[in-house]
């Protein structure tokens, strides 16, 4: 049942998510549909509720419990940055909008840039670390914790793999071509950008 509510919640949100947009730039009705984005936080606290009623009811913490979790951890880590960005998009594409500016493609900007993402899945280890100690502390059974506590470990790999990842960006910035800035925005000569 958790996992199928897991799939109910990525549905809902890209559900919630594209009626949302929809309401805002094709409808022209700004107020319902930022009533739509401010749904999607309701799909984890289900989520969560549903996690806890689950092990609450002597179902065995396992997989299931560590992979809500993680996902209520990404959800809140990388949720905002991902509605923001897809926003902007529908406000170009739908709403007569300026194009977003992408992220920066060269130097220290990209690597700032890295940083800010990485650190959305430091929020969302620490999150999901939260849920599965509040779940060991709830079962208060070591024998029967330890799938949960394989969940805490995948987590904090998770941000180690990135954080050396975006670590990468600050070490070995990628210089910027001849006639282009830091943030990737061509400046000079025939690969001037076109507006």
């Amino acid at each position: 049942m958790v996992v199928t509510l897991i799939i109910v919640c990525e549905i809902g949100f890209w559900v919630l998510l594209a009626a949302g947009l929809a309401f805002r730039y094709l409808l022209r009705m700004p107020r319902t549909g930022m009533a739509l984005l401010l749904c999607e936080p309701l799909l984890e606290v289900v989520l969560l509720v549903v996690t806890a009623l689950d092990l609450k009811n002597g179902a065995d913490p396992s997989w299931k419990h560590g992979l809500a979790a993680l996902y209520i951890g990404y959800t809140v880590g990388h949720g905002h940055r991902t509605v923001k960005w897809l926003d902007g998009h529908a406000a170009h594409r739908l709403g007569g909008a300026a194009k977003p500016p992408g992220p920066p493609r060269y130097g220290m900007a990209r690597a700032r840039h890295e940083g800010k993402v990485w650190l959305g899945t430091l929020t969302a280890a620490v999150v999901a670390t939260v849920l599965l100690q509040l779940a060991i502390w709830y079962v208060d059974d070591p024998s029967r914790t330890g799938s949960l506590e394989s969940w805490r470990y995948a987590a904090w790999r998770a941000a180690g793999i990135h954080g050396l990842v975006a670590l990468t960006y600050t070490i070995w910035p990628k210089k910027a071509p001849a006639g282009a800035e830091e943030d990737g925005r061509v400046t000079s000569g025939k690969d001037r950008v076109r507006s």
